[in-house]
């Protein structure tokens, strides 16, 4: 059988777990048709680059479907009757990717974050002395004051 990635996008005003109910009737849609869900992986809510239908975020969620292209097709049907469904992509792929995809990858990168603490630095502005320190440029209007003085 042919191999899927799928990506479907919900509505950011449904909770994390009316979007796990989503994906349970998605993979049992698949089922029904005699395919399999290998993988699922929820993203999270992710800002979108352009609004769509008045949403400026959504649910991420991607499937790793195992299954005929009728049942792909009825699954994008049922996700476009449902109104929680923003958008859906499908890519046919050679072999399913094994660990965590992309984009789970990106987040533990992001969650770490690249030099780590900096506990022992202390505050920027006290590595030069402070400001009192430093000599007090004039103004523009002093310097002509000064000027018409001598």
């Amino acid at each position: 059988m042919p191999l899927y990635e799928h990506v479907f996008l919900a509505r950011q005003d449904v909770t994390a777990q009316q979007v796990e109910e989503l994906t349970t009737r998605f993979k049992g849609v698949i089922e029904a048709n005699g395919g399999s869900v290998g993988k699922t992986e929820y993203w999270g809510v992710k800002s979108l680059t352009y609004r769509i239908n008045k949403n400026r975020k959504a649910h991420f969620t991607l499937l790793n479907i195992d299954a005929p292209a009728a049942a792909v097709q009825e699954l994008e049907r049922q996700q476009r009757i449902d109104e929680d469904v923003l958008r859906v992509l499908t890519l046919r792929v050679e072999e399913h990717e094994d660990g965590p995809s992309a984009m789970l990858q990106k987040r533990d990168r992001d969650d770490r974050g690249e030099r780590g603490e900096r506990g022992d630095r202390g505050d920027r502005g006290d590595r030069f002395g402070g400001r009192e320190d430093r000599p007090r440029r004039p103004r523009p209007t002093e310097e002509v004051q000064a000027e018409e003085e001598n």
